[in-house]
């Protein structure tokens, strides 16, 4: 559906005001009228644009909140081209899931729609692939400039590294803990650099 400069606008608000009830009411309490009370829409508005009804708006809130997981990691997840730099992502992945906590607004979404609808899978396929690409051109250009062994498989590493995170990311959703998270961050770092992982968190360049 072709949209002008204002659909876009109110669509984009209604995703959001989605997002947002998610993270205080949870999304088993999601309900379409408080949607429309949040972002001052109609039914038939929101039913315009999304003519699925709950389930549209929720895979639309999970594309939404997927985007929001790389843009929340920018500018350090695009330039890993120093160790320096590493620990910067790796600080801001940390302190972002530090903040967020237990309450995932993509998950909640993701596993309402089922995770084993084709929507779902093709939102977090997209994610991971779009997060392990970057963390992938990040680790080739440390072999590039001589910082990571050239034998390492780049794709593989920042897959693995990836796994890390996500395993830590599932452990803090379900305990509160960050603790997972910042191991799993810290041991695939030191594993690329072929040093022990450095304790306290922050490491030098």
């Amino acid at each position: 559906m072709q949209l002008t400069r204002k659909g876009a606008a109110t669509k984009q608000r209604i995703i959001e005001g989605a997002a947002e009830e998610i993270r205080q009411q949870g999304v088993f309490s999601l309900r379409l009228e408080d949607v429309m009370g949040r972002t001052a829409t109609s039914k038939s508005q929101l039913f315009h644009y999304f003519p699925g009804g709950k389930d549209e708006l929720l895979l639309a809130v999970a594309r939404h909140e997927a985007a929001r997981v790389i843009d929340d990691q920018q500018p350090e997840l695009g330039s890993l081209t120093s160790w320096t730099a590493w620990w910067q992502w790796r600080d801001k992945v940390v302190a972002r899931y530090r903040a967020q906590g237990s309450d995932c607004p993509l998950h909640a979404a993701v596993s309402q729609l089922g995770t084993a609808t084709d929507a779902a899978q093709a939102v977090a396929r997209e994610l991971l692939r779009h997060w392990q690409t970057q963390l992938a051109a990040g680790i080739r250009h440390m072999q590039d400039i001589g910082e990571i062994t050239p034998e390492l498989n780049a794709d593989r590493e920042a897959a693995a590294l990836l796994a890390g995170v996500q395993g830590g990311v599932m452990i803090l959703m379900t305990t509160g803990g960050l603790e997972h998270l910042e191991a799993a961050l810290d041991q695939g770092i030191a594993h690329l650099r072929g040093v022990p992982a450095v304790i306290p968190s922050t490491a030098p360049a």
